[in-house]
């Protein structure tokens, strides 16, 4: 046994993003978001189903919060639904789907229960992807008045701000593959697109700051190590190439205010529609930067991709590996490379762990679940990142993806992550070991590590 141990202030919570849980989808004044739409549209949805309803989290956030209470969670971080908020993306304001999260902040504070709100978890308002969605650089104008609405009305409350959850998950899942909503495949459109949302957040740090002055502000990125598939000296430039388009390119405008210079070299033949001052704008000092990890990616050369010549090797397997039912690899050390990352080549800001977790195959067996796995996974990924923190990077949380199963995006209903279990025609919420297992380090501020 080794034990593992934090500080005492350590803020030890669970993620949660406002499509996956909340439901209410024509509710209370809610407008129409680009998910709405691409989960109703036939084949994009694996099992077919909508977050119409999810975990109808919008009618049962107290039972959440007193759920929440019970594991002892300190933080809980959520993401605001900006056409709850915006119905038409801009203009007038909902009052009423702000009331909700106000309703849901005042909750987490009467149970001791720090909020760290998120503005943008990927559902952008129907309204403005008609008129461009990212593509149209006025978003980045649209994003600060909806954040200036938000801010306004929780800013009192609510320390702990997060502009964009994983900008390059969602531009290029969303916007360069089309796998995700709203299911766009343009490569010509892409970069100038990513400097789009970029900028955006520069916006929304602005338009945070300028309404309140105690606000922790941050942003969140999701930077998987990436290996080279093979020992080539070929697949070794993929990976850098990979690194840069996937990583580098929206992590180095943000905490070093310059695009990767590598990246520009191969794409000295695209107009990036960069203006002056833009790169200030993105690059405002931020107090904080959260971190989403799960495992880490393999790339190699292919000659046939377009400037980079590279690809994300997405069937290169490790032999005896574990793997998560999403067939991702269990590989603790990709939080402790993720995490050194920014101490030692992005500014060493102070990093918040915003998700970490596994999806696997959760069966209910006599009212129970006996998730083993998954805490096998949280107590090799929290080893990693105490070493990380041993080695000098500033980790002062951790947030556990996810607190309840949930929508997951284009698996629907089909992929597990929470630590606890939904029963999707009750709604009735069952705590898996693994929430028990939290709950207990929680309290400890530590845990013992087998082996």
């Amino acid at each position: 046994m080794t034990a593992v141990t934090f500080p005492e202030d350590f803020l030890w919570g669970a993620a949660t993003a406002s499509y996956q849980i909340e439901g209410a989808a024509n509710e209370d004044g809610k407008g129409v978001s680009i998910w709405d739409k691409f989960s109703h549209t036939p084949g994009k949805i694996k099992d077919g189903s909508t977050g119409d309803v999810a975990c109808d989290h919008y009618h049962r956030y107290r039972d959440d919060v007193a759920l929440m209470k019970r594991l002892k969670l300190r933080g809980y971080r959520f993401s605001i639904s900006w056409p709850r908020i915006l119905p038409g993306g801009k203009g007038r304001v909902n009052l009423e789907g702000l009331d909700f999260y106000s309703l849901l902040v005042d909750e987490l504070l009467a149970a001791n229960i720090t909020p760290m709100a998120t503005l943008y978890h990927w559902d952008l308002p129907q309204a403005l992807e008609d008129r461009g969605g990212w593509a149209n650089r006025d978003i980045a104008s649209w994003f600060a008045e909806y954040t200036f609405a938000v801010v306004k009305h929780l800013g009192d409350r609510v320390k702990f701000w997060i502009t964009l959850n994983e900008p390059q998950i969602f531009a290029i899942l969303g916007y360069l593959f089309g796998s995700h909503a709203p299911g766009v495949a343009n490569l010509h459109n892409y970069f100038p697109l990513s400097h789009n949302v970029n900028l955006a957040h520069g916006y929304g740090v602005e338009a945070i700051r300028s309404e309140t002055r105690q606000a922790q502000v941050g942003t969140v990125f999701q930077t998987p190590p990436i290996h080279p598939a093979t020992n080539s000296r070929e697949d070794a430039r993929a990976a850098r190439n990979m690194d840069g388009l996937l990583n580098r390119w929206y992590t180095e405008p943000v905490l070093l205010g310059r695009y990767p210079e590598d990246i520009l070299k191969l794409l000295n033949t695209i107009d990036l529609k960069i203006e002056t001052g833009d790169l200030e704008k993105i690059s405002q000092p931020l107090d904080f930067v959260g971190l989403n990890v799960y495992t880490r990616m393999f790339a190699r050369h292919d000659p046939n991709v377009p400037f980079i010549e590279s690809t994300l090797a997405t069937d290169h397997k490790i032999q005896d590996a574990q793997y998560t039912a999403m067939g991702w690899e269990v590989y603790p050390q990709a939080i402790y490379e993720s995490l050194m990352r920014f101490k030692e080549e992005w500014g060493d800001p102070v990093v918040y762990v915003t998700e970490n977790g596994a999806a696997f195959e959760d069966s209910l067996k006599d009212g129970e679940i006996n998730d083993s796995r998954r805490v096998q996974y949280l107590q090799k990924y929290l080893a990693a990142t105490q070493k990380a923190m041993s080695d000098g990077v500033k980790v002062k949380g951790y947030f556990v993806w996810t607190l309840i199963d949930n929508f997951e995006w284009t698996e629907g209903y089909t992929q597990r992550f929470g630590i606890v279990y939904v029963d999707y025609a009750t709604q009735k919420r069952i705590p898996k070991a693994s929430a028990h297992w939290y709950r207990d380090l929680i309290e400890a501020n530590g845990f013992d590590l087998p082996g």
